[in-house]
């Protein structure tokens, strides 16, 4: 272990020892790990240790590995432990994320310190049954209404690790005419929508952890966390647990039921203006949101799974609109 940081290690966790017990996995393209810490005289049994190393990483898994990305990637770093530091405290049990505990850096290496959410939400699942599917959208819908209306300082001005302006090298990949002469239209309507929040950016299955019953839900990894219309966060968890058959099927079951926690949530603060509006704007950006993932995933990986019959139909009558 690095020594600087062990010793700020024990310090902030009030440790008299402590002791690198598992890595929990490493990050995208090298650029460090996540392990569980385990800590002796501390309050805490347990702690889990993000470290990442700014050096330039070269073993990205589909050869992405320009300079543009690593700048992206730093960033996204940067991002996140300004999250934990500044923003993750106004999170409720609602919409649990680990607490911080503390961050150092040294040189290009820096760590950030988090709460074990093990004790409490201990499974990662794979699949999800529709109730599951339902108890993360409540999650979201808590999340957006904490951050409705908020400036994203210090975080992602707009929120999402396939935003538009950061992805140019896939962007020029895409095949579909069409949609990569709108692309530009469907980012500036999403970016403009009158209602904004702050979204997580990567909402997927994996970044999700669950409680023994499957009841409770806390959500993790923050990198993207930005500022955006909830509906992208909504479209891609939705796109990461459900295939095309069954989106099509549950779509309107789903959103139903987001959206009436989102109100539940809206209902609980005081906002000058009116949920009814909110909420119809949203549903017409939820098809912008696919299309906009859709062309990121057409750039980056065309044979992917995710583009199938439901978010090409989505992204047909968005050009068709347009």
């Amino acid at each position: 272990m690095h020594q600087s940081f062990e010793e700020y290690l024990l310090k902030v966790t009030q440790s008299t020892v402590c002791e690198e017990l598992e890595v929990i996995q490493s990050l995208w393209s090298g650029y460090g790990k996540i392990s569980r810490y385990r800590l002796d005289g501390s309050p805490m049994k347990t702690v889990v240790v993000k470290f990442i190393s700014l050096q330039k990483a070269t073993n990205h898994p589909r050869g992405w590995s320009s300079d543009f990305g690593h700048q992206r990637k730093v960033k996204s770093y940067q991002v996140e432990t300004h999250w934990y530091k500044n923003w993750s405290a106004q999170c409720g049990e609602a919409c649990k994320i680990p607490k911080f505990i503390g961050s150092f850096s040294e040189a290009k290496d820096q760590w950030i310190i988090l709460e074990d959410l093990n004790h409490v939400y201990p499974l990662r699942k794979y699949d999800l049954d529709l109730s599951e599917v339902e108890n993360c959208l409540k999650w979201l819908a808590n999340f957006h209404v904490a951050f409705l209306t908020k400036i994203p300082d210090g975080l992602w001005e707009v929120g999402s690790y396939w935003h538009l302006a950061t992805r140019p090298d896939e962007f020029e990949l895409i095949e579909h005419q069409e949609l990569k002469s709108k692309a530009g239209l469907i980012d500036q309507v999403l970016n403009q929508s009158k209602y904004q929040t702050i979204i997580h950016g990567d909402a997927k299955l994996a970044n999700f952890c669950f409680s023994a019953n499957g009841e409770g839900v806390a959500a993790v990894d923050f990198q993207y966390v930005g500022g955006g219309c909830g509906m992208k966060d909504v479209s891609y968890f939705l796109g990461s647990c459900l295939s095309s058959e069954e989106c099509v099927r549950y779509e309107a079951r789903l959103l139903d039921y987001y959206f009436n926690e989102l109100k539940r949530s809206f209902e609980t603060q005081s906002f000058d203006f009116e949920f009814k509006d909110l909420e119809t704007e949203w549903r017409k950006m939820y098809p912008y949101a696919c299309a906009d993932f859709t062309r990121f995933m057409l750039g980056w990986m065309p044979t992917h799974q995710k583009i199938n019959a439901y978010n090409l139909n989505h992204v047909n009558s968005v050009l068709s609109s347009l």
